[in-house]
């Protein structure tokens, strides 16, 4: 059983190469490092602008965060891009007036922190306390390499796996598959080892590249535990539905609609701030959740989040197995 493993092993890694995806992989991995070296971190970090109308020169010692204009109309017009706060200082007590954006944590955070910037002014010894190590940049490093390694994971990897199952069957693959004493089991496995290893490699070079081999190091463990869940489920999902569908054609719709349903809503709510209280049916997010929380060093202590994870790979692998002996019976 071991030397047809390594045999399976073998063939499936020479279909990868042939297919591209390996480039296709490297490709990515270099095109989002890019992405965030070059154009992400160094895009304007500032917080909200904050404009200040004050004819009376009531404002003393001012901010260098503060953007003084001449008159109360210039002020309306700056605020009604929805994201700059403005700061009426012609009477005694300044006031802040805002466009509302239509979300209401950001409406509340743009007059929080207007309100901070104009206390600051006031009271020089007010002093925030730091908590935690990470920088803004790290703190969006990390978020955005989380997000693009969830890209990953559940756009590239689920059509590379049906991509090549559908190759073998064009080539006649699984019709000598059929004929031949191999076990469906170890023919689901050798593919689920090899895409498992490739993701796990691109979680590590992604992750080492972009947050630093000292940061990088410390919330592997994590990554590594997460992605193997979530590369697993969505290898198993592109095997299953390669199978099932007849047609690639059909399948590239469906690889559409899937990753759409899968993944914008996820990146809507993590990206805007938006508020969907029926996100957290979607499972998606927790598998999001859980790889974001363990780039940030944080553990996911939730026993359930495995229990059903597992449970979910064991259901998913049988109906493999199901349809893999379907596809030899009829093949062979």
């Amino acid at each position: 059983m071991k030397g047809v493993f390594l045999v399976l092993l073998k063939k499936d890694f020479k279909m990868l190469i042939s297919s591209k995806f390996l480039l296709f992989g490297l490709g990515s991995l270099l095109l989002y490092s890019l992405y965030i070296q070059l154009v992400y971190v160094n895009i304007d970090q500032t917080m909200y602008s904050v404009y200040v109308f004050d004819p009376e020169n009531r404002v003393e010692n001012a901010s260098e965060d503060l953007l003084f204009l001449d008159s109360y109309e210039e002020l309306q017009k700056k605020i009604l891009d929805r994201y700059a706060v403005g700061i009426d200082a012609t009477e005694i007590q300044p006031k802040i007036i805002m466009t509302e954006s239509g979300i209401k944590t950001a409406d509340y955070t743009r007059a929080i922190y207007g309100l901070s910037i104009l206390s600051s002014t006031y009271d020089r010894d007010t002093v925030a306390e730091v908590i935690g190590e990470n920088t803004r940049e790290m703190k969006r490093r990390r978020e955005i390499t989380s997000e693009f390694l969830f890209f990953e994971l559940v756009a590239v990897g689920f059509l590379g796996l049906a991509a090549i199952l559908f190759k073998e069957k064009e080539m006649g693959v699984i019709r000598i598959h059929g004929i031949m004493p191999v076990s469906k089991n170890l023919f689901i496995l050798s593919k689920l080892v090899i895409f498992l290893s490739i993701d796990l490699v691109f979680a590590t070079l992604l992750t080492l590249i972009n947050l630093g081999v000292s940061r990088g190091r410390f919330v592997l463990p994590g990554i590594f535990i997460h992605t193997l869940i979530l590369s697993l489920i969505m290898a198993l999902i592109g095997l299953s539905c390669a199978l099932w569908i007849r047609d690639f054609r059909q399948f590239s719709l469906l690889y559409f609609v899937l990753v759409v349903f899968m993944t914008t809503p996820i990146f809507l709510v993590a990206q805007t701030g938006v508020k969907w209280y029926w996100v957290k049916y979607h499972p998606m997010y927790y598998l999001f959740m859980a790889i974001k929380n363990a780039y940030f060093g944080q553990s996911q202590q939730v026993p359930l989040y495995y229990i059903v994870s597992i449970a979910s790979i064991v259901g998913m692998f049988f109906v493999a197995s199901r349809l893999v002996g379907q596809e030899m019976t009829k093949e062979g």
